[in-house]
């Protein structure tokens, strides 16, 4: 847990009264059906130890990436196995991009890595550019860290780009780390998986936390080719990192397609009309793919929506952004509309 530590996340609605959290991205629809099921079911065994393999986990993982069992590395949560892979790599220096999730950073830190920072334009609205390229194959890093879509921008990187910079990385040896975690509720960006093959020095990130609405039970998973890597990662972390209700919980999640799907049709469909009322608020807003929108705002917002029972991303906190800078999470129509309410009610108050 936090201690005496400033959380640098959303999601935080613990500590006063919030009635309409968008501050953080899981999916608007929450948690399928099946996979509160699943945990229920499970409960008469709390007084086991949890499978210290996740074998019936990784095998779902394994028919559902399509990738084999051995490539396979869970966690609790995504944020675990940035940090375990921040130690077992162990990384000189590091480039990552700005703006983007700040636990890169934070993991690298503490192994004594230097990490340094590739801009992002706003006059681009954030979009990675094939000037990274050249910028990678100057500065020359140990690992890479892209995100994809990128957090909090909501911009996927385009797909022969992509291929160019694994094709690069792997040319220079560098480690490439994908964080592909809100992937799965993107319309358009396509996985790096069917280069695992051969390409032991690309690392995939997923979760179950965003797309399945289970950021509370806190389980994620790595797809890599390396199995040398996977195992000192393994080794970082404690043999039952992964609770029981965990495990049965993303065994159930995998089989939810049909729910995957509306869930993406209304982050789709609110998405473009969350970017229209914003705008129409006279506010800028950057595109995005995914289930949030990065929008330049007035300064005391946050602060407003939260008087108001409503919470939502302040990224002043984020390298290459600034004061006004918001990111908020697509919900329900009804949930969106009280937000723009909210927003339009703060600006006349001012």
């Amino acid at each position: 847990m936090l201690y005496q530590t400033k959380n640098p996340h959303g999601g935080d609605i613990y500590g006063g009264k919030v009635l309409l959290d968008f501050s953080a991205n899981t999916n608007p629809l929450g948690t399928p059906p099946g996979v509160l099921k699943a945990v229920q079911d499970v409960l008469t065994q709390l007084h086991r130890y949890p499978d210290p393999y996740c074998r019936s986990l990784v095998h779902a993982i394994s028919e559902h990436e399509g990738v084999p069992e051995e490539y396979i590395l869970c966690g609790s949560g995504a944020a675990e196995l940035i940090y375990s892979y921040c130690q077992a790599v162990k990384p000189v220096c590091a480039l990552e991009l700005a703006p983007t999730f700040s636990e890169y950073a934070l993991g690298l830190e503490m192994v004594g890595c230097k990490v340094d920072r590739y801009a992002l334009s706003q006059e681009m609205e954030f979009a990675v550019d094939r000037e990274l390229l050249k910028y990678v194959a100057d500065t020359k890093p140990d690992v890479l860290f892209l995100c994809n879509p990128n957090n909090p921008t909501g911009k996927t990187v385009d797909r022969g780009l992509m291929t160019e910079i694994l094709e690069l990385c792997t040319r220079q040896g560098i480690l490439l780390f994908v964080d592909e975690c809100f992937l799965d509720l993107c319309e358009n960006g396509e996985s790096l998986k069917p280069h695992l093959t051969g390409n032991p020095n690309l690392f995939l990130l997923k979760a179950f936390t965003k797309s399945y609405g289970m950021a509370g039970l806190r389980l994620g998973y790595c797809l890599c080719s390396d199995s040398a890597l996977l195992h000192r990662m393994s080794q970082t972390v404690q043999p039952w990192n992964i609770s029981t209700p965990a495990q049965a919980a993303g065994i159930a999640a995998l089989k939810e397609r049909e729910f995957l799907q509306r869930s993406k049709a209304l982050i789709r469909e609110e998405r473009g009309w969350l970017k229209n009322e914003l705008e129409k608020a006279g506010l800028p807003v950057c595109d995005s793919e995914a289930n949030y929108l990065l929008f330049l705002g007035p300064g005391f917002l946050s602060e407003k929506l939260r008087e108001k029972g409503i919470s939502i991303r302040d990224c002043s906190n984020y390298h290459g952004l600034g004061r006004g800078w918001y990111r908020i999470a697509v919900r329900t129509h009804e949930e969106n509309a009280v937000l723009i309410d909210g927003i339009r009610s703060a600006i006349r108050e001012d």
